[in-house]
């Protein structure tokens, strides 16, 4: 079995679950792009608590977890297997760290299905979920990350989807399509570590944008999971898609093990809910 890449999303925006723009694309041209995956095991920003725990149903539900967006986006629904089975494999490899099995609380959220309805349309390959422990340091991520990279060896997929940076305070709609000097200054750090040195990923914390860039550190923990396997197995790391939206949410997406597919077309910036972003909106 041919060892299959990783790979980080940015995955910005609910609403690109329903748009075509250059970095759903993107996504699109990766999911073409890779060898059939056995299943894929996401870590999302969304699924943010205080454990260790990966969904182990057969049939896991589509989580809508936001509000103040279009009646057809809470109509979506991805409804690929679990793989339960999965579960044991998991415990194994990251031994003596617990992970707890969750049979009924979670399923799969939009940082999932958002990319993964483009990647993989058909919703034929089975999705587990692995949560952020909001407990943990950026080492315990990073090193749970590296822990999994076996999981590569067997045909399964890890993805991280979040943001490198995400503000949704600062979000300006006169900035579409670009980025704040702050937001570029982290992202392309972030992208110079990324592609020299992943394991420098857990030090960005020291970079003079940081509580900017990330003010919560859910968006930016996934990017962790993915930097660890590439530190593990020094697999080559490249760019999928880059960019920036509103200011200050970076879309930068990466690869692990893998050529980065040439995405079709310069499509268009997400969009976002008409009005300023919604109390408590999610993305």
């Amino acid at each position: 079995m041919p060892v299959t890449p990783a790979a980080f999303f940015g995955h910005g925006n609910p609403m690109n679950a329903l748009e075509s723009n250059r970095y759903t694309e993107a996504w699109r041209a990766f999911g073409r792009a890779v060898p059939r995956p056995r299943a894929i095991l996401v870590v999302s920003a969304h699924w943010y608590v205080q454990a260790t725990a990966l969904t182990a149903m057969p049939r896991p539900r589509t989580i809508h977890d936001f509000y103040g967006f279009p009646r057809e986006l809470f109509e979506v629904r991805y409804e690929p297997p679990g793989l339960p089975e999965l579960y044991d494999e998991v415990a194994d490899l990251v031994h003596p760290t617990w992970v707890g099995a969750d049979l009924d609380s979670w399923g799969i959220d939009h940082g999932t299905w958002s990319v993964l309805r483009h990647a993989f349309p058909d919703a034929d390959v089975p999705v587990v979920q692995l949560s952020i422990n909001a407990l943990k340091s950026f080492d315990y991520h990073l090193q749970l990350g590296a822990a999994l990279a076996p999981l590569r060896e067997s045909g399964v997929l890890v993805v991280g989807s979040g943001n490198v940076v995400h503000n949704l305070g600062g979000v300006s709609r006169a900035l579409p399509d670009a980025g704040f000097d702050w937001a570029q200054r982290f992202d392309e750090a972030a992208k110079e570590c990324m592609l020299t040195d992943p394991a420098g990923a857990c030090r960005l914390d020291g970079h003079r944008d940081f509580d900017l860039a990330v003010p919560t550190p859910d968006h930016f923990l996934p990017l962790l999971y993915v930097a660890g396997m590439a530190g593990a197995t020094g697999a080559d790391v490249d760019v999928l898609v880059d960019g920036y939206t509103y200011g200050s949410v970076s879309m930068t997406a990466y690869t692990v093990g893998m050529a980065a597919p040439e995405p079709s077309g310069s499509g268009m910036a997400p969009l976002l809910p008409e009005g300023p972003p919604p109390d408590g909106a999610n993305m």
